[in-house]
């Protein structure tokens, strides 16, 4: 795969989850990626490394407890090689009445058409506060 083709297919990991087609976004991911979440292992419910299993899992679990959509946005992406770095942005609305505003920056590792690892570093104080602070 090119670097464009790589850089094309990180981008579609966030225009796929904007259209809330999760499916769509795990069909990007190979069946033994290595997801990283920002955070020390134990400071909040997802922060650590994860499965695809276990990302599907987490997406849904966003998913049912929001309004909508997690509308998401891509700010700008920088591509090398096997790697695609992206700057992005969300906002939805928890059931709660909460609002995830949130900026993501993502290391992408890309082999044969799929992503292979992920490095999502994001505002985990903002994580906290939204999802786990009751």
């Amino acid at each position: 795969m090119s670097i464009e083709d790589n850089r094309r297919i990180a981008i579609a990991f966030f225009e796929r989850y904007d259209a809330g087609d999760i499916p769509g976004v795990l069909a990007l991911m190979a069946e033994d990626i290595t997801y990283w979440l920002a955070g020390k292992p134990g400071s909040n419910a997802t922060s650590g490394e994860r499965t695809k299993a276990e990302m599907a899992d987490i997406f849904r679990r966003m998913e049912s407890a929001m309004t909508g959509r997690l509308r998401m946005a891509v700010k700008g992406t920088v591509a090398e090689g096997d790697k695609v770095a992206v700057e992005a942005t969300s906002r939805g609305e928890l059931r709660n009445g909460r609002v995830y505003a949130q900026e993501y920056h993502v290391l992408f590792t890309l082999r044969d058409g799929k992503i292979v690892g992920a490095r999502e570093y994001m505002d985990t104080a903002h994580v906290n506060a939204i999802w786990y602070t009751r």
